[in-house]
């Protein structure tokens, strides 16, 4: 079964929502993008909601001198976008996941291929996160504190412990961690 992850970048407090100016995909040191690269190289898919979807559509596609290589990165994977109301993607290798989100998830997870990241997509990181389907945790915490917005996991949900599986320590100041839930 493939691993279904959820990357995201997020503050000391917690927060998920970027309500502010604390993170900027476009300025990343090269010790941080080599490590985005890396994850980037065991995925195959990406899984957004509706409203995460259309704003990578509305930006990366149009990124011409994209140094990162994210833009690349995007363009070519299967990029699966959960929604009940978008018809037609418009961006290449784009697909709409129109039946029940678990249920569409999970089928992903039951077919063959690498990584399928989610990013982004508070609301349907919740779900799956309260449906036990995440495999792991990719964070990469940002030393700011937004004191408002919505955090990456449901009120209310617990995890007893999560086993830590790897940290690395940027020039930036940001820490990547990750965790496997037990």
């Amino acid at each position: 079964m493939r691993t279904l992850a959820i990357t995201q970048n997020i503050t000391l407090d917690g927060r998920v929502e970027m309500l502010g100016d604390w993170f900027d995909p476009t300025d990343q040191p090269s010790d941080l993008l080599a490590e985005i690269q890396r994850q980037d190289a065991t995925c195959d898919a990406v899984l957004l909601g509706r409203r995460t979807f259309e704003d990578f559509r509305g930006y990366w596609p149009e990124q011409d001198d994209d140094s990162t290589g994210i833009t690349d990165q995007l363009n070519a994977v299967t990029k699966y976008v959960v929604s009940t109301t978008l018809t037609d993607p418009g961006w290449a290798n784009s697909v709409v996941l129109g039946g029940d989100p678990i249920a569409e998830a999970a089928a992903l997870k039951a077919r063959p291929g690498g990584d399928i990241v989610v990013t982004g997509s508070i609301t349907l990181c919740h779900a799956l996160i309260t449906a036990g389907l995440v495999d792991e945790f990719r964070l990469f915490t940002y030393p700011a504190v937004q004191g408002r917005g919505r955090g990456l996991f449901p009120e209310g949900h617990e995890f007893a412990r999560l086993d830590l599986i790897g940290e690395l320590a940027f020039g930036n100041g940001v820490v990547g961690l990750r965790y496997r839930p037990r």
